[in-house]
């Protein structure tokens, strides 16, 4: 993982820093709204595992009966087409971007210095999350025990990681902020 983590700081130059801003927001701005827009078609405004922080596995089995057999099918759809390249797209731009600022804002000494691998923990889950979700999709109305107890905490922990890998790139440009002020 040391090596990772400095692989990833060796090649978060500004430009590649800059490259991974701009294809996140154009995946925000262009892609998102467009999947958005194919699942409200899909499911209608069903409830779905992705966007939950918290829910139990009688919610996950709620959510595919309110999809129906058509719902079902374009979420799995969804999993595996859109839902492989999104974790690609904001793993790419927070590692970058937490490497770049954290080279800037500490010493390769300080505790913080390995975060930069937080969002490869994220997406990990997010896929594991997808997995899980499409399996308890593909079987319904059968259960399928452990995979559907499974989903929730996948959700969770992807939820739980991705926010602390925005905070913590929110602290480290405010470190870097009150550096530049400071030395003005």
């Amino acid at each position: 993982m040391r090596l990772l983590s400095e692989w990833l700081y060796k090649v978060s130059s500004g430009l590649v820093t800059l490259l991974s801003l701009i294809v996140f927001i154009g995946f925000t701005v262009v892609a998102l709204p467009r999947q958005a827009e194919e699942t409200a078609r899909s499911v209608g405004d069903a409830d779905s595992p992705d966007m939950s922080f918290i829910y139990s596995s009688e919610d996950l089995y709620d959510m595919a009966q309110a999809y129906g057999d058509d719902g079902r099918s374009a979420y799995i759809r969804a999993r595996f087409t859109f839902d492989i390249l999104w974790p690609i797209v904001y793993t790419l731009f927070l590692c970058t971007s937490m490497s770049w600022t954290f080279q800037k804002a500490f010493t390769p000494q300080s505790s913080w210095w390995r975060v930069n691998l937080l969002p490869l923990f994220s997406a990990m889950f997010d896929y594991l999350e997808n997995i899980a979700a499409s399996i308890v999709m593909y079987r319904y109305p059968l259960r399928t025990p452990l995979v559907d107890i499974l989903a929730p905490i996948f959700t969770f922990v992807k939820w739980i990681s991705i926010s602390g890998a925005f905070l913590l790139l929110l602290l480290g440009v405010l470190v870097l902020v009150w550096q530049f002020v400071r030395k003005s």
